[in-house]
């Protein structure tokens, strides 16, 4: 890792990156994704650089708690264990007999899945109705939300799923292969990707549609919608389907779960783009 002139010797990042992941709900995240993030640090704070041979240090453990903070903030606040723990069962279960009764207690695992299950066939038959029957889907930072394929009712499509976690993704390579043994025309793929490497983003497979639900705040950070924008423009889908929850953080339904910004900022990029709104959440389906 080169911050500077300086060089970050192989021997003490990886030390760091395991100390910091040390926390239960930091664990899921990839190294790489880790790395990435200490780097964008050391450039901000290169001084800190010079201290992370003194793992007893007062700045090392600063650099540690600080780091952890931030990838809270990114990772969505905090993965429960237990959830965690009941999700790895969960899998297990479906990968040895499948059902879709395990899909949805899968699903409901986690918050943002739970409260889609009563809509998730409305919801997909609405946005297709929007784009057409996708053959191509891309899903970034997927979540457990590919688990919610079922409700798609499509049978022959190709699925590329991105997190960062690799649990996650480990999960849904095994469940991306039962699928495929049970028609031969679904092919599911599952990766580690870091949305803000852009670049990369570019590279991925063209795609009819692409799903980004509750990801902007992930993006942003707080600092305008410029990563959004980034991420939108490099995106090789046809359509992306971005999502905002209509609900506090207090369980209120927002007055105006509208989102400006990102209509002026599909209108100034060129697209269009149509509404969908459920009881805890809004779709916007942009066509580029």
């Amino acid at each position: 890792m080169l911050i500077g002139r300086k060089v970050l010797a192989e021997d003490l990042i990886i030390p760091l990156i395991s100390k910091i992941k040390e926390k239960k709900e930091l664990q899921e995240i990839s190294d790489d994704f880790v790395r990435a993030e200490l780097f964008k640090y050391f450039q901000t704070n290169p001084k800190s650089a010079e201290l992370i041979d003194k793992p007893k240090s007062t700045k090392y453990k600063s650099i540690v708690k600080e780091n952890r903070a931030k990838l809270r903030r990114v990772y969505g606040l905090f993965r429960i264990d237990e959830q965690i723990k009941q999700r790895r069962e969960l899998v297990e279960k479906y990968l040895q007999k499948s059902s879709k009764k395990i899909i949805e207690e899968i699903l409901k695992t986690h918050s943002s899945t739970e409260e889609r299950l009563p809509y998730y066939e409305k919801l997909y038959e609405k946005i297709f109705k929007i784009t057409g029957k996708p053959k191509v889907v891309i899903d970034l930072g997927c979540g457990v939300n590919p688990f919610s394929l079922l409700y798609m009712n499509l049978r022959s499509l190709h699925y590329y799923a991105y997190d960062i976690s690799d649990e996650e993704i480990f999960s849904l390579q095994g469940f991306f292969k039962t699928l495929h043994e049970n028609n031969s025309f679904f092919q599911g793929h599952a990766a580690v990707l870091d949305l803000l490497h852009f670049s990369q983003l570019k590279n991925l497979e063209k795609a009819d549609l692409c799903f980004l639900f509750k990801m902007t705040d992930v993006l942003d950070r707080g600092k305008g919608h410029k990563a959004t924008e980034e991420v939108l423009q490099s995106i090789p889908a046809k359509f992306i389907v971005v999502s905002f929850p209509t609900k506090t953080m207090s369980g209120k339904k927002m007055n105006f779960p509208r989102r400006k910004w990102i209509e002026l900022l599909a209108h100034r990029l060129g697209y269009s783009f149509k509404t969908i709104e459920l009881s805890n959440e809004i779709f916007y389906v942009i066509k580029k």
